[in-house]
């Protein structure tokens, strides 16, 4: 007898947290996971500012600062992410044709979904924007915030992906490695096609007799990311905290490391399939596996991007600093 070398999802997992329930029903996972990220986040944003790192010589930073600063960048961020997920992600051109749809939490049928769809890179730009904003009302020097709060975002951004984890959604390419999982909602394969079945066979699935259809494991990219660019990445920077040389050296290391770990993750989530690559060495390589490297998602184009601004970020703030020592000289 085979053994499965796969994981079933959990049938007790629902993106409802009281599925079937009035009123309670309404309360979903990823919602609230979204709480334990900014909890999380605010926890360690204040930790950090007792170290006096927000401080200048002139002026101590509060607690009413930071809960200002982080509400400021949450309430951008969600906005950066609706909208960017919304009109980046969405091929239909629903949300062109009717903007207000954006932030309306039913669907077509009158059922409540919450804001379904939410874009990381969306968020990273609005929330930018909302420090941004925040540091220029205050009138308190930007990196110096924005390096703190790069300090606390990660660990808080593995809620996130655990949260896609418990909607079964934004899972992985399909997989033959005994951790694959196989997601519920995730797209079927003819057992008509002989790849298919050799496929099933070497992930010690059973396949029925009168079956037409299977559904095969997948990578659990949320997962992957969750570690990744989630705990790793967080205690890289949280680590580097005391050992910054200038303001926005973590920062940039945030957004080149972000962009790195999530680049490579990116060859084991499966696209968006009315998307599918926007760069491809061969336009018409199925989504569901990886055949080459040189085809590329929207999520590594992006990522690309923040690699190289990254790299910018930091050359331009260290020589910044550089100048402002030498005119002090």
């Amino acid at each position: 007898m085979t053994l499965p070398l796969f994981i079933q999802y959990p049938s007790w997992i629902h993106p409802e947290i009281f599925p079937g329930v009035p009123v309670l029903g309404l309360l979903r996972w990823y919602g609230l996971m979204y709480i334990f990220a900014f909890g999380t986040a605010f926890f360690i944003l204040k930790k950090i500012a007792k170290e006096g790192i927000l401080n200048t010589k002139t002026y101590t930073a509060t607690e009413d600062d930071l809960f200002s600063f982080i509400t400021t960048g949450i309430i951008f961020l969600l906005i950066g992410a609706r909208v960017f997920s919304a009109l980046v992600y969405d091929t239909s051109g629903l949300y062109r044709q009717k903007p207000w749809l954006i932030f309306w939490p039913f669907d077509s049928r009158g059922k409540f979904t919450g804001l379904a769809g939410m874009s990381y890179h969306g968020g990273f730009i609005g929330g930018l924007i909302g420090m941004i904003f925040w540091c220029w009302k205050r009138k308190q020097p930007l990196f110096k915030w924005v390096d703190a709060m790069v300090t606390a975002i990660p660990l808080g951004y593995t809620f996130g992906r655990i949260g896609n984890f418990m909607n079964g959604e934004l899972y992985g390419r399909i997989t033959t490695k005994p951790w694959g999982v196989v997601f519920p909602d995730a797209e079927r394969f003819s057992l008509s096609l002989g790849w298919v079945r050799d496929f099933a066979q070497k992930a010690g699935m059973t396949i029925s007799e009168n079956a037409a259809l299977i559904n095969l494991p997948r990578h659990p990219s949320q997962l992957y990311e969750a570690f990744f660019e989630g705990i790793v990445l967080w205690l890289i920077i949280y680590l580097l905290r005391n050992h910054k040389k200038w303001d926005g050296m973590l920062s940039g290391i945030y957004m080149s490391g972000y962009g790195l770990f999530r680049f490579f993750i990116e060859y084991f989530r499966e696209p968006d399939a009315d998307i599918g690559y926007r760069i491809a060495k061969d336009s018409g390589a199925p989504i569901y596996t990886n055949t080459s490297l040189l085809n590329f998602s929207t999520g590594q184009v992006l990522c690309f991007i923040m690699i190289v601004g990254g790299i910018i970020l930091l050359a331009g703030t260290w020589f910044y600093e550089k100048r402002i020592k030498a005119q002090k000289r």
